[in-house]
């Protein structure tokens, strides 16, 4: 009796399957892969509760469920959970959670007594489900990878706002870390751009708020880029930015992957020093009410060449932008 089939050899083509968390971005991972998306229903019960149903075949097929954990994040965690278990029971092939943001990242530790280890519970609530394979984009710890015992492609924004930011033609420039934490990042900009790394010295008082109190590095009469994975109530960034202002920078840019945007987060980017704030497209972002400076880049062409590569048994690390 000949052998049996390896499991990957019964997929016989790619499906995407969109939440709701972020159409916009899935059609355009659709578009940049030249991939429809799947035939699903994915709506609500009059008292709320998720009601899903995938109207296409997918018994044998390479499943991409493209769903952002951003806000409501509840809602949206529990959505791409169900669509998980949904494709299970129809017999994908293989199931991939493409979370362009990766919420509950902040708690990667027990730091404290009495507290969760909040992107353990993300990790063990993906796989029991049945994913077998998770994309993320900047993942704000990036130690939470050793949670998941399926593989983990973890993608930077990095290649795609290094073109953005050499559209601005900056001369001279530093790259700067908001915090001691974004080091490694930083570092990592700053060698693409053969620029100069600093750091700004912050003391975190709250969840929400932080003192930005010294400048670590030389940057009087230069063109700054603050560079950091994620903007959420924006106080440390435009503190940031206005302390550099006072120590002489000329231009300064912030660069951040994930805009999570929330409370006070544009009212303070647009009273800040910053000349230029540059987001991605990883969380869906209302049209009214942004600030002019800021600019939208997308990540669709990166995951998208990321899927075909998972799917085709292609190196993905060639995407890292290491």
């Amino acid at each position: 009796m000949p052998p049996s089939e390896p499991v990957f050899a019964t997929r016989k083509k790619i499906q995407l399957i969109a939440g709701n968390a972020h159409r916009a971005l899935a059609e355009a991972i659709s578009t940049e892969m030249n991939v429809p998306l799947c035939d699903a229903h994915v709506g609500r019960f009059p008292d709320g509760e998720i009601d899903i149903k995938i109207d296409d075949d997918v018994r044998g097929t390479d499943c991409f469920v493209l769903q952002p954990t951003c806000p409501p994040v509840n809602e949206n965690w529990i959505e791409l959970l169900l669509l998980i278990d949904c494709l299970r029971r129809a017999s994908a092939g293989r199931i991939t959670a493409v979370m362009p943001y990766y919420g509950y990242a902040r708690k990667d530790r027990k730091d404290e007594g009495r507290v969760p280890i909040s992107a353990k519970v993300v990790a063990n609530t993906l796989t029991r489900s049945g994913a077998d394979r998770v994309l993320t984009v900047d993942m704000h710890a990036a130690q939470i990878q050793g949670f998941y015992d399926v593989p983990v492609d973890h993608l930077y924004a990095k290649p795609v706002m290094i073109e953005e930011i050499i559209k601005l033609g900056i001369e001279n420039p530093v790259v700067v870390t908001p915090d001691v934490g974004g080091i490694k990042m930083a570092r990592s900009y700053a060698k693409v751009l053969d620029a100069d790394l600093a750091i700004v010295d912050k003391r975190r008082i709250s969840g929400a708020e932080v003192a930005v109190e010294h400048v670590i590095g030389d940057v009087k009469g230069r063109n700054v880029i603050i560079v950091d994975d994620m903007i959420s109530t924006g106080g440390s960034i435009s503190g940031a930015a206005d302390i550099l202002k006072k120590h002489g920078a000329k231009q300064v840019v912030i660069c951040v992957t994930h805009a999570v945007f929330c409370g006070p987060a544009v009212e303070r980017l647009t009273a800040c020093a910053a000349d230029h704030v540059l987001v991605t497209d990883t969380i869906p972002q209302r049209v009214e009410g942004q600030p002019a400076k800021l600019r939208v880049v997308s990540v669709a062409p990166l995951i998208g060449r990321a899927l075909l590569n998972i799917h085709e048994s292609k190196s993905v690390s060639e995407l890292f932008g290491d």
